[in-house]
């Protein structure tokens, strides 16, 4: 595995050590504000990570993600990807934590919002303030979830606005967010391994 440097506490380095080079990574200091990047995490170069973002072990964050954590914090947890295009903001009475394991998807947005273990948000939904989403539910793409929804575990939560229900096979479900979980953990590795930029 190639070395990674990332941001910890004040100790702030912006750069990723690929087997192919080093890549500086928009990381950056608000103020008193730091990243908490584990080493073992993936951040995209194409990425930004500003203020109070902490990022747990084999998280991975990808490119034109935007993680702003300026008016109060954001958490993503172990083994989590946060997909490309996703916004992650905060509000000072609502931080944004997003559990391990969960897989975030495409140009997803998640605004002071708790995001519980095993979830899958999908592409284009929205979690406003003050949403729950419970462990081991899914969020379709494109669902809106307005503020203050609260989403039981394993639950099913499609539309805009959302509606919520059981989720009809939540074994199956937490089975297959695994599935999502692993090849992301897997992808960030190959990335940190093969990737170069050329251009």
């Amino acid at each position: 595995m190639p070395s990674v440097r990332r941001a910890r506490g004040r100790n702030l380095e912006k750069c990723i050590s690929f087997s192919k080079g080093v890549l500086r990574v928009a990381i950056y200091r608000l103020g008193d504000l730091v990243p908490d990047i584990h080493p073992t995490a993936f951040v995209h170069p194409d990425a930004v990570v500003v203020g109070a973002v902490t990022i747990g072990a084999d998280a991975s964050i990808w490119p034109s993600a935007v993680l702003r954590a300026d008016y109060g914090a954001i958490s993503v947890g172990a083994r989590t990807s946060v997909q490309d295009g996703t916004v992650l903001h905060t509000s000072a009475q609502w931080p944004t934590v997003i559990g391990a394991g969960c897989v975030v998807g495409h140009n997803a947005h998640l605004e002071g919002a708790v995001v519980e273990d095993g979830c899958l948000i999908g592409s284009m939904s929205t979690c406003l303030q003050r949403v729950v989403v419970g462990t081991g539910s899914l969020v379709g793409a494109a669902a809106l979830l307005t503020e203050g929804t609260v989403v039981p575990p394993r639950s099913r939560v499609l539309g805009a606005p959302a509606t919520v229900a059981p989720h009809p096979d939540p074994d199956g479900f937490a089975e297959g967010i695994e599935r999502g979980v692993a090849t992301y953990v897997a992808n960030a590795a190959r990335y940190l391994s093969e990737m170069e930029r050329i251009g």
